[in-house]
């Protein structure tokens, strides 16, 4: 339990307090989760799951991912450019920091404290004076209103989103700063979201542009600071001499490596070659065919390289081919239906997969907030109230899940169900074989996506559509390509996979699935979904005073969701597979809400070893 005491407002702090704030009790704490309990109290001297002895030095090393497998910019809170990786982890400090095992508590990093009123409606962050820049410059209230402001402004949804319940930021002092929420905002989560926010300098800023993509390095307040950067090719962060926060209790035992390396190759072959050779150190793979076959090498075989399965509790989200409801062909629930009936996940978890994967069924996948069974009890009052926005099959049939196909790659009996959906739309086969309107316009889909790799999996659903006889295409792209064309929804349906915390806030909810982001570009809504039902259960989310009523209010939306079939689940695994060189230690305990390499350290005794082995240079 958390170390809280009140203050009675309107005393030594009605100058700064609201009216409607006097009536209230002030909290003062050292940090906040969503339901109230801290795991560790205000004199905790570290996070369970670390090593607080663990030897500082060396680099840990990995390939560079993401959407994108290149980089041109050192600037992450915008759109414009593709930044390197990790830059908003490593250069920068947030007001506060999670823990990661508890699903939703954060605690204070650059604030030492905070203050708040019981409905959390605006909260104050007292900051630690010692707090710097990689610079040498004071951490200071201005540089957390300059933060806010310009990323209200101008930054990428991502950052942007969970921002936008600020209402005012007031600097109350050089090391204290106020933020108020708007009025009618859901506010459970808004004192964590703004917390977690990477802040800025606002001196920086005063030569470099906020909203321009460059190359110049980045003063940041965080553990690490940009060493060498060769765009395209590779980026690698060295740890700032006497950084401020290192002996923190929210920093002890982390950000253990000397340096900090991501190498970028333009294809995955040439990649995973740099990997048994040792040009990187570590890696998560995501490929279960590589993972199934392709580990059989000299440094696997010598016990220079380790294969670990790691379990991961995170919600495994929501990876699928998203179909975007922006494109007319789109708006017709039967057609989207159609199209995912002709994804043979059954076969292809055979065929391609090695048996390895489940069956997504959910968009909180692998968590408590999935829906199950019929609706009933505190769901069906949930959603009751909507009955006629809604398909009547959310209250008289089962959480939707995907189709059981055949082991044969088509399956005839989805084919038949699949063309019964689409001749009730209007779509039939003409002579040609292909399916027209009564406009006599084909029904065209093509599939977006980058990394050659995935077509294995893509040409055998394609070929199904066309079976269907829907003109359907493949539509393989560059890495950078697909960025932009993500960011600018320029696709019929696009591959991604999208992943809420632990405990789902409104704000990353909204990024996602939220009416207001739909068509906004750069966010994460990539089917485009505007629902008022799902808006409202979103809503209901964020108001929920218990875990329980969290939980009622997901497995209502993602019921919801489920029946309005925006995508194509794809396959879902509950563990990290990791591929990495013997020249590390980790902590005994992995933290269940993070992959924890960050609390792992470089072990010299290996790497000598290793070395007079020849096995690394």
């Amino acid at each position: 339990m958390g170390t809280i005491f009140r203050a009675v407002a309107g005393l030594g702090l009605a100058i700064i307090l609201s009216t409607s704030a006097l009536a209230q009790d002030v909290l003062k704490s050292h940090g906040i989760s969503a339901f109230g309990d801290l795991k560790y109290p205000a004199d905790f001297p570290h996070f369970d799951y670390v090593n607080p002895d663990a030897p500082k030095g060396g680099t840990m090393s990995f390939r560079g991912q993401g959407a994108s497998r290149t980089f041109d910019s050192l600037n992450a809170f915008i759109l414009k450019g593709e930044p390197a990786q990790d830059l908003e982890l490593l250069l920068y400090d947030s007001l506060m920091v999670r823990a990661y095992d508890e699903p939703d508590a954060v605690y204070g990093l650059l604030a030492e404290t905070i203050e708040y009123p019981e409905d959390r409606s605006w909260v104050i962050f007292n900051l630690r004076p010692e707090a710097r820049f990689s610079d040498g410059e004071r951490v200071e209230a201005s540089d957390v209103k300059f933060t806010i402001e310009a990323i209200k402004r101008d930054g990428a949804p991502r950052f942007r989103i969970p921002l936008t319940d600020v209402d005012t930021v007031e600097v109350l002092s050089p090391h204290r700063v106020k933020v108020t929420f708007a009025e009618g905002a859901v506010l459970r989560d808004l004192i964590s979201n703004v917390g977690q926010t990477p802040i800025l300098p606002e001196h920086f800023y005063e030569e470099t542009e906020f909203n321009r993509s460059t190359l110049i390095e980045p003063v940041g307040s965080g553990p690490y600071r940009v060493f060498e950067a060769d765009p395209g090719r590779s980026i690698t962060y060295c740890h700032v001499d006497d950084y401020w926060a290192r002996d923190l209790p929210v920093k002890v035992g982390q950000d253990n490596f000397g340096c900090v390396r991501y190498e970028y190759f333009a294809d995955n072959t040439a990649a995973f070659e740099a990997l048994k050779s040792g040009n990187y150190l570590f890696h998560e793979e995501f490929s279960s065919a590589l993972w199934a076959t392709s580990y059989d090498f000299p440094a696997l075989n010598n016990g220079w390289m380790m294969q670990t399965v790691l379990e991961d509790a995170r919600p495994s989200g929501a990876q699928g081919f998203w179909l975007n409801l922006r494109r007319p062909v789109f708006q017709d629930e039967r057609v989207r239906r159609a199209v995912g009936l002709m994804f043979n996940f059954e076969w292809s978890n055979e065929t391609l997969f090695s048996g390895l994967y489940a069956r997504t069924d959910s968009f909180f996948e692998n968590s408590e907030f999935e829906a199950s069974g019929p609706l009933e009890g505190a769901e069906l009052a949930l959603l009751e109230p909507f009955r006629d926005q809604l398909p009547e099959t959310v209250f008289t049939e089962p959480a939707f899940v995907p189709h059981v196909s055949s082991t044969r790659q088509i399956d005839r009996r989805a084919v038949a169900e699949a063309g019964a959906l689409l001749d009730d739309a209007g779509w039939t086969v003409g002579e040609d074989g292909l399916r027209r309107n009564a406009d006599g316009e084909v029904l065209s889909v093509t599939l977006t996506y980058d990394g050659p790799g995935f077509e294995r999996i893509t040409l055998p659903f394609i070929s199904n559509l066309q079976r269907l006889g829907i003109d359907a295409k493949n539509d393989l792209i560059d890495a950078a390509q697909m960025q932009e064309r993500q960011q600018a929804f320029d696709y019929d349906a696009t591959v991604g996979r999208l992943v809420p915390p632990a405990t789902p806030t409104p704000g990353a909810l909204r990024t996602i699935y939220g009416s207001d982001s739909a068509d906004q570009p750069g966010s994460f809504n990539l089917s485009g979904l505007k629902d008022p039902v799902v808006d409202a259960m979103i809503d209901a989310a964020g108001r929920a005073e218990s875990r329980d009523e969290l939980r009622v209010a997901l497995q209502a939306m993602d019921r919801v969701l489920r029946a309005r079939h925006i995508w194509v689940s794809n396959w879902t695994k509950g563990e990290h597979w990791l591929a990495h060189w013997d020249v590390f230690g980790r902590p005994e305990i992995k933290p269940p809400f993070t992959r924890g390499h960050r609390y792992w350290w470089y072990d010299e005794d290996k790497a000598a070893a290793l070395r007079a082995a020849g096995a690394l240079r």
